[in-house]
């Protein structure tokens, strides 16, 4: 009986494979009948090249011959792999075809994507027990590829949420060879406490570079990765609803894909997502991380540089870096630091600072912080203040002995303005006359 069934599952794949061979591939979409019926795992390959960038084509293990490689393939290339992660209602991950056309304008290379959607599906707590059989699918693949000339450290995983630890247990079958893994929003939930056998750790690749947007909810708190980008702290991104009575997509998982989306954003090259390492996100907003000494100077970059354009070697493990985005693409933001020394009050008093350049402003009621603004600061054109403060509760004049910005990381000494008041109900501006080098 069991050589039946397994014949009779093994003749329905090759027809369902040969019937995608003679057009474009898809991913695959999961019923909740296919999954109360599903006998075993399912795990299939489709190959995208900039020689069939909008076809994609059925990659399996058996079609692998000993002597010929399918078409488009190229041993020569690197080879980007794409994994995505639970699918609670069984459909198909729509951003799939977009990241890998997305590499591929980035970089000539070959790019795989696993499709276990079938897998993946329904039952998180069965799909992450099921989870590193699929990484050990992937795995014999890889060793057949390999066999055929490619080489381990020319395989980049890309994993999105549970997918990162699917790319995680591959890196621990070839004991940390592969040559990168990218982790957008690594799942949180039973991998916070997990051992690092279990889980996504910086020993499973020569290199592991980690994007955290959903730190408090889907994704993982703690660093994973030699290098772990924090995007504004790592839990609430802006652009994201926070009420219960916006969409499902933006109050559920709009945080958790926010890393996936500011990655694909990276990969277009419109501007440069760069990190400073701290302790911790409260410390960065306070301005007390400035440079990226621990570096060697070179600050870390979301995207495809080498590691992450750190030079320093070997890269620390687990170290927190942290940037502020904004709300919606290219995610951009530059970081100024605002220092501010007044006189000292009789009373207390509130200050609001605002950069403008052109018709864009950042403002925020501070006395030493990191602001975000989607210009540099040598291009920003003035500099506005305003005394806030509640007519008979605050001081009515803020004698300021200096306000002084800083672009971040630092390189150049700071751009002071010094002694000038700011009266409530009278702003006081000041015009900047910068040349960008």
């Amino acid at each position: 009986m069991c050589c039946v069934f397994c014949w009779r599952w093994f003749v329905q794949y090759c027809v369902a494979d040969q019937q995608e061979d003679d057009g474009c591939a898809d991913l695959t979409n999961t019923t909740w009948q296919q999954y109360r019926q599903r006998a075993k795992l399912q795990v299939r390959y489709l190959l995208l090249t900039r020689n069939n960038l909008e076809c994609a084509q059925v990659f399996s293990q058996g079609s692998l011959s000993k002597t010929q490689l399918p078409p488009y393939f190229n041993t020569s290339l690197k080879s980007k792999v794409i994994v995505h992660g639970y699918r609670a209602m069984g459909s198909k991950p729509s951003w799939v075809i977009d990241l890998a056309q997305a590499l591929l304008r980035a970089e000539d290379v070959n790019v795989l994507i696993v499709d276990w959607v079938y897998g993946a599906s329904f039952a998180y707590n069965l799909v992450v027990e099921s989870y590193k059989e699929v990484a050990v699918q992937i795995s014999v693949l890889i060793n057949q590829l390999q066999k055929q000339g490619s080489k381990l450290e020319s395989f980049h995983f890309i994993g999105v949420s549970l997918g990162a630890h699917v790319s995680g247990f591959v890196g621990t079958l070839f004991e940390g060879k592969i040559g990168r893994i990218t982790a957008l929003d690594p799942a949180g939930p039973m991998f916070k406490r997990a051992d690092t056998f279990d889980r996504l750790d910086p020993s499973d690749a020569q290199f592991v570079d980690v994007i955290h947007t959903d730190s408090d909810y889907f994704g993982i708190s703690i660093p994973v990765g030699h290098v772990d980008f924090f995007l504004n702290g790592g839990n609430d991104q802006t652009g994201c609803a926070r009420s219960k009575f916006a969409s499902m997509y933006g109050y559920v998982i709009c945080d958790h894909m926010r890393a996936l989306h500011v990655y694909m954003s990276a990969l277009n090259g419109s501007c440069a997502l760069t990190a400073l390492p701290c302790t911790s996100y409260e410390d960065f907003l306070l301005g007390q991380c400035v440079d990226c000494n621990v570096f060697k100077g070179t600050c870390p970059v979301i995207g495809l540089s080498e590691n992450s354009g750190i030079s320093v070697s070997p890269v620390p493990k687990e170290q927190k870096v942290f940037l502020i985005t904004s709300s919606s693409a290219p995610f951009c933001a530059h970081h100024i630091l605002v220092e501010l020394e007044v006189a000292s009050l009789d009373k207390s008093a509130e200050l609001e600072l605002t950069l403008v350049k052109g018709n864009q402003k950042t403002h925020k009621t501070v006395y030493r912080t990191v602001l975000a603004h989607q210009a540099p600061l040598c291009e920003i054109d003035s500099i506005i203040m305003r005394n806030t403060g509640a007519r008979f509760y605050r001081q009515a004049e803020v004698h300021v002995r200096s306000v002084c910005l800083l672009q971040l990381p630092r390189r150049e000494t700071p751009l002071c303005v010094n002694k000038f008041d700011v009266r409530r109900g009278v702003p006081w501006s000041h015009d900047l006359i910068q040349v960008c080098n």
